[in-house]
Formats: structure tokens, sequence, C-alpha cells
């Protein structure tokens, strides 16, 4: 069974970018547009590993990240912040609120998919 990826992104360009990424995998992807829609496809599909935007409407990628991890039933799932928030202690906030990797856009696919492959291994 292939590797399911969520990733909760609100901006269509982004999600073509890893949507185009992932066709190349063996994984397959799941999509959601904003924070609470991640936390409820996280809650229903059990992914693998999450990619999260941190800025995202309804509520942002850091409580989505903190509501997912706050699960018992989907704590043990890693989350990638993808976020173009690079400033100094903007990782340190992403890792602080639960995630489990953080890359900073934008970034090279090859980047992506080698922490990906790292958190999926």
């Amino acid at each position: 069974m292939s590797k399911r990826i969520l990733m909760v992104e609100d901006t269509e360009d982004n999600r073509q970018i890893v949507r185009d990424l992932i066709a190349t995998t063996e994984y397959e992807l799941i999509e959601a547009a904003d924070g609470a829609a991640g936390v409820v496809a996280a809650a229903a599909e059990k992914p693998d590993l999450i990619l999260m935007d941190i800025q995202l409407p309804v509520i942002d990628g850091y409580e989505a990240a903190r509501r997912i991890k706050a699960d018992p039933a989907l704590r043990h799932i890693p989350i990638i912040a993808v976020t173009s928030y690079a400033l100094s202690g903007d990782e340190a906030k992403a890792l602080a609120a639960g995630c489990d990797g953080y890359i900073a856009k934008p970034f090279s696919p090859r980047q992506l998919l080698a922490k990906i492959r790292e958190l999926l291994s």
C-alpha cells in the first residue's frame, strides 16, 4: 500500500507544484485548503505524513499542527511545516507547535522530497 501525504495549502500554485512532485513518486496525495479542513482530513484519512503551510485561512498551520498532535490517534504522524515565513525563530515556533520538520518557501522540490523520504523511511 502506498504511503499517503496530506498537503494543507491554500495557494493553488503551491498545491500544483507539490502535486506535480508527488506524481513522480509512489506516494498518494490528499489535499486540504485551510487549517481547519487539514485537521478534519488528518483525522478522517490518517495520512502517513502532513505537509503544513503556516499562513492558512480559518486556523493557521501552527494551530492545526497543535490540534493534530493533541489527538492521541494522530500524534505519531510527522508534520513538515512548509512556509514562506523564514524569519529567525519561525523554525523553533513550528517545532514547538509539534512540527517534525521545516522547509522554507520557495523550496527546491528535491529538498522537499528528500525530507519526505527521510520522515517516511
